[in-house]
């Protein structure tokens, strides 16, 4: 009984992240009908109801107007993490998504919101599938990695995130900032000081700026 209440949990939580995720992605064809399907068989009552709202309020142009260039919200995970260089965490974003074959059905960069969220819902099915072969040590792999992507990118920005979509004045937007705030939590991290790698005068002592050998 434990074990298939697990995996209805597992089928669940893929289901809701999988809408959360196309919640914070672009509308394009289908995209309606998936949503209201989801919305119909999820159990969260934000999500049901950010579902429904998202079928008279989400268009296109509603979506670029709030995360693209200049909108109140980016949807970019790099948006909010000054200190960290970009091509820095899209590798470490593709070494997420490349170990597990992570292939996401979206035009959006890696470090998107609608891309990580999408993750999540791909490692809930990659657990329960390794439960199904009973192969519990690569679903304890699958959970744990999940953890730790949350942790580690998801949870940098979804608080700012939520509070940005709770002000876009669109209720699908704001309940779905909501469910992942409170899906991730807070930053750990947040207010500890940064170090950053410098180079040691000794290791060097002949560094100058410009093109004095010229």
């Amino acid at each position: 009984m434990e074990s298939t209440t697990l995996r209805g949990n597992l089928l669940n939580e893929a289901a809701e992240w999988r809408l959360l995720s196309l919640l914070f992605d672009c509308p394009n064809e289908g995209w309606f009908g998936q949503v209201k399907e989801l919305g119909d068989q999820i159990s969260d009552d934000r999500l049901k109801r950010a579902a429904s709202s998202a079928q008279s309020e989400a268009t296109e142009g509603v979506f670029h107007s709030i995360f693209g260039p200049g909108g109140p919200a980016p949807g970019r995970e790099v948006s909010y993490r000054g200190w960290v260089q970009p091509g820095f965490l899209l590798s470490e974003l593709n070494g997420y998504y490349d170990a597990f074959a992570y292939k996401p059905l979206t035009h959006e960069v890696p470090d998107h919101v609608a891309v990580e969220t999408g993750f999540i819902s791909y490692m809930k099915l990659k657990e329960l599938f390794a439960l199904e072969c009973r192969d519990t040590e690569n679903a304890e792999i699958a959970s744990e990695a999940a953890s730790a992507f949350k942790e580690e990118h998801l949870s940098k920005f979804a608080q700012t995130l939520s509070k940005l979509l709770a002000a876009s004045g669109y209720e699908y937007l704001q309940l779905a900032g909501e469910v992942l705030f409170d899906r991730v939590g807070s930053d750990k991290d947040k207010g500890k000081q940064i170090f950053l790698p410098v180079i040691e005068e000794d290791d060097d002592p002949n560094f100058e700026c410009g093109s004095s050998a010229l």
